[in-house]
């Protein structure tokens, strides 16, 4: 078995219940003879590289606790793409620090930095072991059944439009549709969740507009005009990175970051919500409302759901004890073990199976005009988001005057 320092980082963008994941490992390293100091990455691999390390050890037993309440990515993070002159600087730093384990939580492009790094020391007759923890309010990893993160956010989601859908309903002869965008820049996990509160054919949202299906604009405004000539009004919800059948973003947005990745938030751009407003009023004359969360969701915990902390902490916990088997180049996944009643357990992917590589929602999951989900994905997502509330409409019998 290795002896040294273990050290942890934390990726990309946050969740509400990454820290939880956070605390999982820190707990587990602690119960775990060969690990000697545990030890984190202060914003992620870019901080690594500069030295930028802080001792957990020394923290309190209060405060890794209260991880498990606290949103966003306590250690700070970052979005460097790890380079092949990156790889050296990282090996000599670890071998300053007597790191013989190396924990990173994160989303795709975090497990493409893990697996490259554990290759990297492999080659160079290093011996590390690399874990990798998912993250992402995406939903997006391939090897898991959902994401940590994923269920908060997507309550999050659910409760917005159905809250924002209340108020647009009522305001109807003020503003005749609404417009949610979610986070997703090539998958709708998130904007698909706008229905998990949605119990009758009137109530939001009406149609989704999802990455998986290439944006139809006269098929779109068809679809507008079908909701409103039967409700009144209309509420969509639509993904950041909609496109078109060219693959042009319907945002319009040119700008990317260092993963090649369109950044659809980027200042100077629009966004897909924005677009879609201004094709509504531009053809119907409709006054009407777009909504943009961003990172809202990324760190809302007062909307976090209790089984989905308890899974992220999980998963760090079960990162330990696949590196106390002597197994690295792996990522723990979450695997769905009851079909009737829910029951989630972990298991393991391959890094190099995860890395850098984007889980669309399947095609069963969306129906076939490509503007709405199905029964088999609300089937998927309910057990995750827990109970959502039920909200009364006055039956309004007229009253004869």
């Amino acid at each position: 078995m290795l002896k040294g320092n273990a050290i942890i980082g934390q990726s990309g963008g946050p969740t509400s219940v990454i820290n939880s994941s956070l605390g999982g490992i820190i707990d587990g390293a602690k119960q775990f003879d060969q690990i000697e100091k545990i030890l984190g990455m202060r914003f992620g691999i870019e901080g690594f590289m500069a030295g930028n390390i802080v001792d957990l050890g020394e923290e309190s037993a209060e405060t890794i606790s209260g991880l498990k309440q606290t949103p966003s990515s306590a250690l700070g993070s970052c979005r460097h793409k790890l380079t092949d002159d990156d790889l050296p600087v990282v090996l000599d730093m670890i071998k300053k620090a007597n790191i013989r384990y190396v924990f990173l939580i994160g989303g795709n492009d975090t497990m493409d930095t893990i697996h490259r790094i554990e290759v990297y020391a492999k080659e160079n007759n290093y011996e590390l072991t690399g874990i990798g923890v998912p993250k992402t309010v995406d939903n997006d990893l391939f090897g898991t059944d959902h994401t940590p993160g994923f269920a908060s956010a997507a309550r999050y989601i659910a409760l917005s439009v159905m809250q924002a859908g209340t108020l647009a309903r009522d305001m109807q002869k003020v503003d005749q549709f609404v417009v949610f965008q979610a986070i997703g820049r090539d998958s709708g996990w998130l904007t698909a969740s706008a229905a998990a509160g949605k119990r009758s054919d009137a109530d939001a949202p009406h149609i989704l507009c999802l990455p998986e299906r290439a944006f139809d604009k006269d098929k779109f405004l068809g679809d507008v005009k079908k909701c409103y000539d039967k409700h009144g009004w209309v509420s969509i919800s639509c993904g950041e990175g909609i496109t078109f059948a060219d693959g042009s973003p319907v945002s319009a947005s040119q700008t990317t970051d260092k993963f090649n990745n369109v950044e659809f938030g980027a200042m100077g751009g629009t966004s897909a919500a924005m677009a879609l407003h201004r094709m509504i009023s531009n053809e119907f004359g409709f006054r009407g409302e777009f909504q943009v969360t961003e990172s809202l969701p990324m760190c809302a915990a007062d909307r976090a759901v209790q089984q989905d902390i308890e899974e992220a902490y999980m998963c760090g916990q079960a990162a330990v004890e696949l590196a106390k088997q002597g197994q690295t180049g792996l990522m723990v996944s979450l695997v769905r073990e009851a079909a009737s009643t829910y029951k989630c357990g972990t298991g393991t992917a391959n890094l190099v199976d995860v890395a850098v590589k984007a889980k669309p929602m399947p095609d069963e999951f969306i129906n076939s005009d490509g503007n709405f989900i199905t029964g088999a994905f609300l089937d998927y997502l309910r057990p995750l988001v827990g109970p959502l509330p039920e909200y009364v409409k006055l039956a309004c019998n007229n009253f004869n005057v």
